[in-house]
């Protein structure tokens, strides 16, 4: 693959950008990777893998290799001054909503080389030690100057490119993109420990002045302790782990053997004021930026990524008119923005040093998560939003209408009796329905090269939302794009020919989905 013209260049070999050039290799899209690191890394930061992206990487048929790599972590814990104060399964919160009712913690440098490895599968491996010096917008392609191990220049023109090289993008800057947002002043840190006694739950430990998070990260044993450095450890100044370590002990009940790296760092709430510019895109965190509450900050930009990925493909292919590519901002910048606003208010409330926060902290906050977490609509409602289940577009266009409780833009439910989501590959557009469809629907389909998977109409599908008679028609990353309680073949061929070019050649037949009679 590598012997063609890259008609995608992706700037930044992390998650984002790995699972990018994935996603349009395994379209048979022409991608070069480069980053400006020597070569992988080995600091491990992000590590919570939540349901949405597995379900990302079931697509594509990585789910169970990730997962292997990873620990499954199904228990949250809640300590308030050194007594645990609430216990939550997360595979009851998840219960019917996903097929990965976990968060997998997997620490970045395997999810990366895990990545790099399926990565090199498809012919493409990433170019190291390889910056952008400089970057020229124009209408029909991208023209870059790059820099070959800090000598050797190169003058490119791209196609497409495609900016997942971090908070401080060099792509972002060569556009002239703002980045407005906020950076706090409190200081936290983060550290890789060993315990004398492993575990593989989540704990939150809050404290009059502090708050400690731990989790499993590796199958090793390792631990990942993180935290707010209280004000009077930061005007000492060069905070070490040895003036959190005894708080954060005594807080969540634990024995620190050893300290493998340790490391501070400021919180940043920023968005890019765009997402795209001609045939440039952000990704990730060169689009945006966050508090680590609730580990959503690398899980959005492969959710980017996802995004991006598939309308770039069949653009590329010729499958898809250019402007479906307008969508990807429209999307992804909605749901940035709404996260953001979520994680600092929630970040805020837990850093404050009020007299209220605190007592809130400490006498209000576990009786209200387990109120919460005990009632079955808003704990499942937690699960779907820190899990990214959620995730809807029906702000969208075409995000309006919908049958029953499903909108378009919402993420096609999965029933875990028929197992929905494995007729989803990440590549094709896919139709569902509950019973017979009339003939002009199926010729429609056909047209576009899309099957058309029949489901039973049992009490699970209609518990789920579905409806008898209606079609739903599903975008490759598994979300609604189209929904009528009583399908034409001439409105299905209007709403796809907005998204999609008929097939070169019509299909023989839809297959059907398990075997079910129409």
């Amino acid at each position: 693959m590598q012997n063609r013209p890259a008609e995608v260049l992706v700037l930044g070999a992390g998650p984002s950008g790995l699972f990018l050039a994935l996603t349009l290799a395994r379209q048979g899209v022409a991608v070069r990777i480069i980053d400006r690191k020597p070569g992988p890394q080995e600091e491990s930061r992000a590590m919570a893998v939540q349901a949405r992206t597995l379900e990302f990487y079931r697509m594509a048929g990585l789910s169970d290799a990730a997962v292997g790599l990873g620990v499954e972590a199904d228990q949250v814990n809640l300590w308030v001054e050194g007594r645990r104060r609430l216990n939550v399964s997360l595979r009851n919160m998840g219960a019917g909503q996903s097929c990965f009712p976990f968060l997998l913690a997997l620490a970045q440098d395997v999810h990366e080389q895990f990545l790099l490895e399926r990565l090199a599968e498809l012919g493409v491996r990433p170019e190291w030690d390889t910056e952008l010096v400089d970057l020229e917008p124009r209408a029909d392609e991208a023209r870059v100057t790059l820099r070959h191990g800090g000598t050797r220049l190169e003058y490119a023109a791209v196609p497409w490119l495609a900016g997942c090289d971090g908070a401080h993008s060099r792509v972002r800057e060569a556009l002239g993109l703002g980045f407005g947002g906020d950076t706090d002043t409190p200081l936290l840190f983060v550290a890789d420990i060993r315990l004398k006694t492993p575990n593989s739950a989540f704990h939150f430990g809050l404290g009059s002045d502090t708050f400690f998070v731990l989790a499993p990260v590796r199958t090793t044993g390792m631990q990942r302790l993180a935290g707010f450095i209280p004000e009077v450890v930061r005007e000492r100044g060069n905070p070490a782990f040895e003036d959190v370590g005894p708080r954060a002990s005594a807080l969540l009940g634990i024995q620190v053997e050893a300290v493998n790296w340790f490391s501070t760092y400021r919180v940043h709430h920023r968005v890019a004021e765009r997402f795209r510019v001609g045939r440039c895109f952000l990704v990730g965190d060169a689009g945006h930026i966050h508090s680590p509450v609730g580990g959503q900050g690398m899980n959005t930009g492969l959710g980017d990524a996802m995004n991006l990925g598939w309308k770039l493909g069949q653009v590329i292919l010729g499958r898809a008119p250019e402007r479906l590519l307008e969508t990807y901002a429209e999307e992804r910048m909605a749901f940035a923005r709404s996260l953001v606003a979520t994680t600092d208010a929630i970040f805020s409330r837990m850093i404050d040093r009020g007299v209220i926060a605190r007592f809130f902290r400490l006498h209000v906050s576990h009786r209200m998560a387990g109120l919460l977490t005990r009632l079955p609509m808003s704990s499942a409602l937690l699960f779907s939003r820190i899990s990214q289940v959620g995730i809807t577009y029906r702000n969208s266009p075409p995000g309006r209408g919908r049958v029953g409780p499903i909108w378009v833009g919402d993420r096609l439910p999965w029933v875990a009796l028929h197992d929905t989501h494995a007729v989803l590959d990440g590549l094709s557009w896919t139709a569902h329905a509950l019973g017979a469809v009339r003939p002009d629907v199926v010729e429609a389909l056909q047209d576009f090269g899309i099957g058309l998977h029949v489901w039973p109409n049992d009490r699970a599908m209609r518990s789920a939302g579905f409806r008898k008679g209606a079609l739903y028609l599903v975008r490759p990353d598994g979300h609604v794009d189209f929904a009528s309680p009583h399908p034409r073949g001439s409105d299905v061929r209007r709403r796809l020919s907005r998204s999609l070019m008929p097939a070169e050649t019509p299909m023989a037949g839809a297959p059907r989905g398990h075997g079910v009679p129409a």
